[in-house]
């Protein structure tokens, strides 16, 4: 076998080049990059591996609940196609969202269009391409709903918050459990199909137990809507698993477990999907960024009292999580500085004139220079999907990594779908037709110009293959850096 230390890899779920990884380590491929000659702007390195171990951990802990990634978490092309080919469903939030799942030949009865409140020409989209599954919090949506889509399937989205959430969704979502009935009557009247009832206990949840209440009030609904005639077969637990290194799925999992089997048992005829958005990506992406300017603040005396940062990348990019989604980022450095005992005081801006372009207003660094790397982690979620380039500042760019034992498992449960083969040192993925792989042949080395592709329904496998194909995946700790 080849040593894939340095091996460039191109596949279906991977648009362009990848660096597997041997023994080197996620901050190993950020300083390859950083060191090279003219690099100044901001980039990322998202690792494939911790993705799958997420997908794999979420089977083994919650192995009814299928995840249907939140696509507006994180819309990286590279994160939809590996998750298309890890068989998850999608939840979707708009017609541009479903056209980019529907576009990587994912079936459509892997989406979920899951926005309560819907423009009539994305409506009108979702009839065209045949989506049917969509959920709905109010009376207006329902006549909506029957004017431009009157064969939908429905799922009615109720509202339970958790008490402590990063980002609190029901101010703004879900009907009160003791208003359904209405809703139900409403649909019933307009003769709709109501199929299924989802709530979202607030993005970023740290109150476990919500979820019991949650499980609760959403069987009370489903009786509701059996009790009208009704055939409800859909419980969609929403969001709100944590995704950073320190957090697991634990405690969450056994409340949503205990819960199920209360309310829910299998064997019930109830399917139980569920819409992770930063469980899935959060800790894959870290964040390189360049301090392009520094200006130190003194006394009146003279004297040094800290220090200002500027870097490449800011509010307006990808640190918009610290003003949308109330995140608290911290920088680690890319190189030692020596003791903590040296370091002094600072603030870290970003690159743009506005003054509200402040990414950590304190924070002890040693002394850096203009060309220091400062690196991020844990920046996967809500930040480069919403960030812009006002100024005229660049967005990031993102590099892929692949752990070796990744890329093993790749290799060797996908390859019966897809043909991997080594090009004069290069793995890439032939395509499955004879004119897809002569056109790879004809591309010489396999490079990044060529993208082959296949249908995702293809690769589609029912959870029970899919579980034990993963089961041979070890766990590793994904907080070595």
């Amino acid at each position: 076998m080849p040593n894939r230390a340095n091996m460039k890899l191109e596949c279906n779920f991977f648009t362009g080049s990848a660096r597997i990884l041997n023994q080197e380590t996620t901050m190993d491929a950020i300083r390859d990059l950083a060191k090279e000659t003219g690099r100044e702007d901001p980039f990322y390195v998202l690792d494939i591996g911790d993705i799958v171990q997420k997908i794999k951990i979420w089977r083994l802990k919650m192995p009814r609940v299928k995840p249907f990634y939140a696509v507006k978490c994180n819309d990286n092309q590279t994160v939809l196609e590996l998750l298309a080919a890890l068989g998850t469903g999608f939840d979707c939030a708009s017609k541009a969202e479903i056209k980019k799942i529907l576009d990587l030949g994912v079936d459509r009865s892997r989406i979920i269009y899951a926005h309560p409140c819907k423009p009539a020409s994305h409506l009108r989209y979702a009839a065209k391409e045949d989506v049917s599954l969509m959920t709905f919090d109010n009376e207006t949506e329902l006549h909506k709903v029957k004017a431009y889509y009157p064969n939908a399937q429905l799922v009615l989205r109720i509202r339970c918050d958790a008490e402590d959430s990063q980002c609190p969704l029901g101010i703004k979502f879900g009907a009160l459990p003791e208003d359904a009935g209405v809703l139900l009557a409403t649909a019933r009247a307009l003769d709709l199909n109501i199929v299924g009832v989802s709530f979202h206990v607030g993005s970023g949840c740290r109150e476990p137990s919500v979820f019991q209440r949650a499980i609760a009030a959403a069987r009370q609904v489903f009786d509701e809507a059996q009790e009208l005639g009704f055939k409800p077969n859909l419980l969609d637990i929403g969001g709100g698993f944590p995704g950073t290194r320190n957090n697991t799925l634990d405690e969450i999992a056994e409340y949503v477990n205990n819960s199920l089997d209360e309310h829910f048992p299998e064997g019930c005829g109830v399917k139980v999907i569920a819409e992770p958005g930063r469980y899935v990506v959060a800790s894959a992406f870290t964040l390189a960024t360049y301090v392009m300017a520094k200006r130190e603040v003194c006394d009146d005396n003279g004297t040094f009292l800290s220090a200002m940062y500027y870097i490449n990348d800011g509010v307006y990019g990808s640190f918009n999580c610290t003003l949308y989604d109330h995140q608290e980022v911290y920088p680690v450095l890319l190189e030692d500085k020596g003791p903590e005992e040296s370091y002094t005081p600072c603030s870290i801006w970003g690159p743009t004139c506005d003054g509200l372009d402040q990414v950590v207003s304190e924070a002890k660094l040693p002394q850096l220079a203009c060309g220091d790397w400062l690196v991020w982690p844990e920046m996967g979620a809500y930040t480069l999907v919403a960030a812009g380039s006002f100024n005229g500042f660049p967005l990031p760019s993102v590099h892929v990594v692949v752990p070796h034992h990744t890329w093993l498992y790749l290799e060797e449960f996908m390859g019966s779908v897809v043909n991997f083969k080594q090009i004069d040192g290069a793995c890439v993925m032939m395509g499955s037709s004879e004119n897809d792989q002569q056109q790879l042949h004809e591309s010489g080395s396999g490079s990044s110009s060529l993208t082959t592709r296949w249908p995702c329904s293809v690769t589609t496998h029912d959870s029970g293959s899919l579980d034990e194909q993963l089961a041979h995946l070890t766990v590793i700790d994904v907080g070595e850096m």
